[in-house]
Formats: C-alpha cells, structure tokens, sequence
C-alpha cells in the first residue's frame, strides 16, 4: 500500500470512529475513552477534524482544541516531507 493512501486509510478510520462514538452518545451506549479519541487524532488528524465538524462531536470540550493543532502539525510536517 503507498504510505500517501495509507495516511488517507487512517484518517478515514478516525472519522468513523468519531462518527461511530456520536452515534453512541445518542443512544446512551458504551462511549469511547476521550484519551483514545485525542491520540486518535493525533495519528488522523483531518478525519477527526472533519467528523468533529460534520457530526458536531466534541467541539465543547477543551481538550479537543487539540484537534486543529495536530493538523496543523500534520500540515507542517507533509509540507517538509515534500520539499
């Protein structure tokens, strides 16, 4: 697998946990550890990103203004490993 569709295959995976985690919320199910879901978009951050956004998924907590910051890390580091 190219590492560029591999990166793509992880963000992916962070979204539909993400998603997966709201759908949970709403149903008073067993939710997912919030130290899970961080360290989750640390490793996919624009999945996380993106769902937090579309799914409205844990935008209240301050712990997850994380999230833009792992992408802007992310954003930084794809740029080096271009040039």
């Amino acid at each position: 697998m190219h590492p560029w569709a591999a990166y793509a295959a992880v963000n992916a995976i962070v979204f539909l946990m993400y998603g997966v985690d709201k759908l949970r919320s709403q149903r008073r199910r067993m939710r997912t550890r919030e130290r899970t879901m961080l360290t989750a978009a640390a490793v996919g951050p624009f999945g996380a990103l993106a769902a937090m956004r579309l799914f409205r998924h844990k935008t209240r907590k301050t712990k997850f203004l994380a999230v833009p910051l792992f992408v802007a890390l992310h954003i930084v580091i794809i740029v080096l490993l271009l040039l």
